[in-house]
């Protein structure tokens, strides 16, 4: 097994799939760096990442579909120990392209292979939403203190499926529901970076959870342009979750 390229596909599985709402990404390889480009069937995430250093085997522009046959495969324990697991190439146009993992077991009597997409069909199927950038409000980092309360809140209050960010007297709140229904609210960050949050926005609570739930250092901004970014430091790439603001 490469070490890199394992650690690599266990990165993306990890910080794509694992989410619950990304099933497709895009790879793009060169031999000075590696970016990863991802958007939720729903649109409600749009994420970017780039390795901390380049993955050789991953050279070239593929997509990783079905992510979920992947996770399986990376799992299997025929394929823990001593196993070949290869990045597979054809030559396309006079050129040596990546068209998929090959897996094979250290007795190389048990074998599967996982497909890229092409370039022109990743493409097609993942139109990647350029961020023009905002003008960050709010900039901190998470703490376990306040990432475990958001949960509480989102418990406390299973039936919304947004929550609305706020900044009061310099702390970071986040309510659940309103005045009509049940509801909940609490600080999030207190004494936060920035200039603070003129409007309310609503933001998905599942995936701001689950963008949370990661492994590695966590650093959050708000804009009053109506975008949050998660950025997620792996220790082997550093992921950006874009999150567009959400209607209640």
């Amino acid at each position: 097994i490469m070490p890199s390229l394992v650690g690599s596909e266990m990165c993306i599985r990890d910080s794509t799939y694992d989410l619950g709402f990304i099933e497709l990404v895009k790879v793009t390889g060169t031999d000075s760096e590696t970016t990863i480009d991802g958007l939720a069937e729903d649109r409600s995430v749009v994420v970017s990442a780039k390795f901390k250093q380049p993955v050789a085997e991953f050279v070239g522009t593929f997509g990783m579909p079905n992510l979920s046959k992947l996770k399986i495969l990376l799992g299997i324990p025929e394929y823990k120990e001593n196993a070949q697991i290869s990045v597979q190439r054809q030559d396309r146009n006079g050129e040596q392209v990546p068209v998929g993992l090959h897996f094979e077991n250290q007795a190389g009597d048990f074998k599967n292979d996982y497909r890229f997409m092409t370039s022109e069909i990743i493409a097609e199927k993942l139109k990647t939403v350029k961020f023009k950038g905002a003008n960050w409000n709010v900039d901190f980092e998470t703490t376990i203190a306040g990432i475990q309360r958001l949960k509480f809140q989102a418990q406390a209050n299973g039936e919304e499926t947004v929550m609305t960010a706020k900044t009061e007297n310099g702390d970071l709140m986040l309510y659940f529901g309103d005045h009509s229904t049940h509801a909940g609210n609490f600080v999030f960050q207190p004494a936060v970076g920035g200039t603070g949050l003129a409007r309310a926005w609503a933001w998905p609570v599942k995936q701001f959870i689950s963008i949370l739930d990661l492994t590695g250092d966590k650093t959050i901004k708000m804009s009053d342009d109506g975008a949050a970014e998660i950025t997620v430091d792996s220790g082997v790439a550093v992921y950006n979750y874009i999150l567009p603001a959400q209607s209640k």
